[in-house]
């Protein structure tokens, strides 16, 4: 078993038995490793590492090694926390054989580029082909203002053998990421967004084939986005994540359907979030594991049957701990909009709820502003624990929020104050007509857009809120447009 660890400050790889005995260091290099996987030949092997490229304050002005200042003449300085360096994120190829690293190469030398793409970009992003001849891995070979500007990455495929790169996604404009190469050898599949500014479009399934050098989507006519792609033992099938209907479900998709036969179907059915997959076999069984939670239930391990969907859980880890915690009622409501359109809201009632009795209410103002008010259970803004403290949470998928096509994702764009807010008011009034809602007590909570749309509502509410808490609320849009 292989593993990064820290030892005497820098991050190394080590491998242990997988019985827990013999534990090694493998690699002393000179920088950092961040990202590793084995060639499945067992032969040879890839990792990353910071090397620096870019002169900084001390190269330039060799007489103040102790300055700490930065010289920013354009962008792209920072991405979200993490500041530019002069040094980039290169994936090498190595020979590796008994525990032993030897000849290292960077695959793209001298190049001012960060594979995978900083500063979240990880292990997702990069793969090796059956056969150990490739590395696929994902760049955006983009510098300054056009960086900062366009969301362009590409995927690239370095031969081991001829020392060769190759860009298989030139001509596709936004976001392609998370290469998988088929077990067969014939294809690549990865993410593919179609806008190059646009971080929140539909993520599309794009395939290449080796022979023909023909690229093409494999989702189209599917109106959701895709994510964690896997391939089948056998390349006939492709694995994915997927968000509907204000739920994660697990689906399938036929390379080569047969007549008749639905190219893409879905696995999972359920009020749940599935998340991780990964690909197992339960005997002869093909089986997909991953994991599962809701409002009321942190993750736990589980195993799903592709044939039929059934869902077993693995672990339970929470299982003592749950069963001393009273949990509220989540139930699905169903919103008129404005303009006529449905809403689906999360309603979440307090512990004991008495319909006879009258509860403050929250409305619950999601962020992004394009991520999607699921079953997720949060660490941060945990509805269940709201609830527990005697308020009734109402969590509306207003406009602009994945899960219900790409139109009703696209439509805040450019119209933040538009109808996704007369969704959220939709929301608060469709609740507050219940007898057991106290409508002099009403709140509006968020973060992030969350906490614009309580600013916005807190000056355009016409009295139907008391209380307006917002955390790291979007405040200055012409700052923001130049640091995002």
């Amino acid at each position: 078993i292989g593993f990064l660890a820290t030892e005497g400050g820098s991050s190394q790889l080590w491998e242990v038995n997988p019985d827990g005995s013999g534990i090694r260091q493998v690699s002393k290099l000179d920088a950092d490793i961040s990202n590793f996987n084995y060639a499945p030949t067992g032969n040879a092997i890839y990792y990353t590492q910071e090397v620096q490229i870019d002169k900084v304050v001390k190269d330039i002005y060799p007489d103040l090694p102790n300055a700490k200042a930065r010289i920013i003449d354009g962008l792209m300085y920072r991405h979200w926390d993490s500041w530019e360096d002069g040094a980039y994120s290169h994936v090498f190829f190595a020979n590796y054989a008994d525990g032993v690293i030897t000849n290292p190469t960077d695959i793209m030398p001298n190049e001012a580029f960060d594979a995978p793409l900083m500063p979240n970009g990880g292990e997702e992003q990069l793969n090796w082909s059956a056969d150990g001849k490739m590395i696929a891995y994902t760049c955006k070979k983009l510098s300054g203002t056009a960086y900062a500007t366009s969301t362009n990455s590409d995927i690239y495929i370095y031969n081991v053998e001829t020392k060769q790169n190759s860009n298989i996604s030139e001509g596709i404009q936004g976001y392609d990421t998370e290469p998988r190469f088929a077990p067969d050898g014939k294809s690549i599949i990865w993410l593919s967004m179609e806008k190059a500014g646009f971080e929140a479009d539909r993520n599309r399934i794009f395939t290449y084939d080796f022979a023909t050098k023909n690229k093409k989507e494999l989702t189209v006519g599917f109106d959701q986005s895709a994510e964690n792609p896997l391939w089948s033992k056998d390349s006939k099938t492709i694995y994915f994540e997927s968000a509907t209907q204000a739920t994660h479900q697990f689906y399938a998709l036929a390379t080569t359907p047969a007549k008749g036969q639905v190219a893409i179907r879905k696995i999972t059915e359920g009020t749940h979030d599935l998340h991780g997959m990964s690909l197992g076999f339960d005997g002869k069984s093909t089986v997909l594991v991953g994991t599962r939670n809701t409002i009321s239930e942190p993750a736990e391990v589980v195993k799903i049957n592709v044939a039929n969907g059934l869902i077993a859980q693995l672990s339970f880890a929470n299982k003592d701990l749950l069963s001393t915690i009273k949990m509220g009622k989540v139930e699905k409501r169903m919103v008129k909009a404005t303009d006529g359109k449905d809403i689906l809201a999360w309603v979440i009632y307090p512990p004991d709820f008495d319909p006879t009795k009258k509860y403050p209410t929250l409305l619950y103002c999601q962020g992004g502003p394009q991520s999607v008010v699921s079953q997720f259970f949060s660490y941060r803004w945990n509805f269940q624990l709201m609830a527990a403290n005697g308020y009734i949470v109402i969590a509306p998928n207003r406009r602009g929020l994945p899960s219900f096509g790409q139109a009703w994702n696209d439509q805040i764009s450019g119209d933040w104050g538009g109808q996704a807010m007369k969704d959220l008011l939709s929301s608060i009034d469709d609740i507050a007509k219940e007898p057991y809602v106290d409508k002099a007590r009403l709140g509006s909570v968020g973060a992030s857009y969350g906490g614009y749309s309580v600013y916005w509502l807190a000056g355009n509410h016409n009295n139907r809120f008391k209380s307006f808490i917002a955390h790291c609320g979007v405040f200055n849009l012409e700052s923001m447009y130049g640091s995002t």
